[in-house]
């Protein structure tokens, strides 16, 4: 099992903590990564979208001109996609961009991102992320002190005073993963581990999700 250096919110180092090397050293695949990210992109899509075709558009019952004589193309509606006011060629229509993956393969490609950022040595442990006001300058002076800009923080449960403190901040979101009994509550996902450059995460939090994707 891997080491990492476990740090208060100071900044300084306070003790040493062993990783699940089944979640954060598993194999990386990145299909299973790319269909989780396309996954929660495409589910956010409200698939509203919608025009009419020539069969939608009101009037053109009536023929403009005679077939022949007139020195025009023969046409045979004003609702016709090349006439101002016409239909749609394959006009867009209400439609669900959303699809599902299993559960093995969830798990698959959050180990895959996580053991990657364990790799790359962004992926740092904190002891405890608590406050006790809302402050986004103690959000602000834990970065710092951390040397982390556009971080993810991962929190152990679902505190209201870190997440809203941190949501003034541009380049950082903070997130949850809490287990109780057979429950699980969690906010943290692929995409965002991916999409910020360093993931910050509390104590408690790994030890929640070694206990889910172990």
């Amino acid at each position: 099992m891997a080491n990492v250096s476990v740090y208060n919110m100071e900044g300084k180092e306070v003790e040493t903590m062993e990783l699940n090397d089944n979640v954060f050293a598993a194999p990386v695949n990145e299909h299973l990564v790319h269909m989780a990210v396309t996954l929660q992109l495409a589910n956010k899509r409200q698939g509203t979208q919608k025009a009419k075709t020539r069969s939608e558009v009101r009037g053109g019952g009536k023929k403009p001109w005679r077939q022949k004589g007139t020195g025009h193309a023969r046409q045979g509606s004003t609702r016709s996609p090349q006439w101002t006011g016409g239909g749609m060629v394959f006009a867009p229509v209400p439609r669900d961009y959303s699809f599902k993956m299993n559960k093995k393969e969830k798990k698959a490609a959050m180990r895959s991102v996580l053991s990657s950022k364990v790799a790359e040595n962004k992926l740092l442990v904190v002891d405890n992320i608590t406050m006790d006001e809302y402050k986004t300058k103690k959000v602000v002076a834990m970065l710092e002190a951390l040397d982390a800009k556009k971080a993810l923080i991962v929190l152990d449960n679902a505190d209201s005073k870190v997440i809203k403190s941190a949501s003034n901040i541009d380049g950082v979101k903070a997130s949850f993963i809490s287990v109780d009994e057979a429950t699980v509550s969690a906010t943290i996902s692929v995409y965002d581990i991916l999409k910020y450059d360093k993931v910050i995460i509390a104590k408690n939090a790994v030890k929640n999700i070694e206990e889910v994707y172990a």
